[in-house]
């Protein structure tokens, strides 16, 4: 494995914050497929400033998403809370209103890595919000999260991020703590995200065991 550093930025020196965009369809998104590498970006010296962005969510998820970003990212240098409101399941449908609220953040200090849903996500909703994200940040570092689901279209990553056990433990605390409504559901449990982030471990070598994998499909090295 070659490992890749995140010590400085074109974009943003060193002496200034790391400016993460992190937009999930849903409301424990972000969290299932990035949250890890959030935790560890946080934790490290460098400061870091983060656009948390969720579009969909009914109310009671929408206190989960914000209860939920608030834990993750305590410890930022700054933070921007965003919870929209698009129909979930019906993105597609919604596709001009969401088009225009990605168009809004090229209003927002220009971010350094944005973080997103994978191209070869089955979710109508996810596909979209991958989509609008290419179509609106051309000229940027993007990282394509993965999520476990029924449809098993997982593949193998392009990029992986070794995390420390403490890291993802903290992850699944948060997750199974701020997500109650959706721990009926047979595959949010700890099983799933620890496994899945042992296996991404195992496969990337990771001196740790465990990682986070995510697609990086443009990078370009100097």
């Amino acid at each position: 494995m070659i490992p890749l550093r995140l010590d400085q930025s074109v974009h943003s020196p060193t002496d200034q914050p790391l400016r993460l965009l992190c937009l999930g369809a849903h409301a424990d998104d972000i969290e299932i497929g990035c949250g890890g590498f959030v935790l560890d970006r946080i934790a490290r010296e460098r400061p870091v400033h983060v656009d948390w962005c969720v579009l969909s969510a009914s109310p009671e998820r929408a206190a989960e998403a914000r209860a939920s970003a608030a834990a993750f990212l305590a410890g930022a240098a700054s933070t921007g809370i965003t919870v929209a409101g698009f129909r979930d399941g019906y993105f597609p449908a919604e596709r001009v209103a969401i088009k225009d609220w990605f168009e809004a953040l090229k209003e927002r200090p220009r971010p350094d890595i944005v973080l997103t849903h994978t191209r070869d996500d089955r979710h109508q909703d996810h596909q979209l919000v991958w989509q609008l994200t290419w179509n609106t940040f051309r000229d940027h570092l993007v990282l394509e999260y993965e999520i476990p689901k029924y449809e098993g279209d997982l593949a193998t990553p392009t990029l992986y991020v070794p995390l420390s056990e403490d890291v993802i433990e903290r992850k699944i605390d948060m997750l199974l703590e701020h997500f109650a409504s959706q721990r009926a559901k047979p595959w949010f449990d700890r099983d799933t995200f620890r496994g899945l982030a042992r296996l991404r471990g195992l496969e990337s070598g990771s001196p740790t065991r465990f990682a986070e994998g995510f697609h990086a499909r443009k990078l370009v090295l100097q």
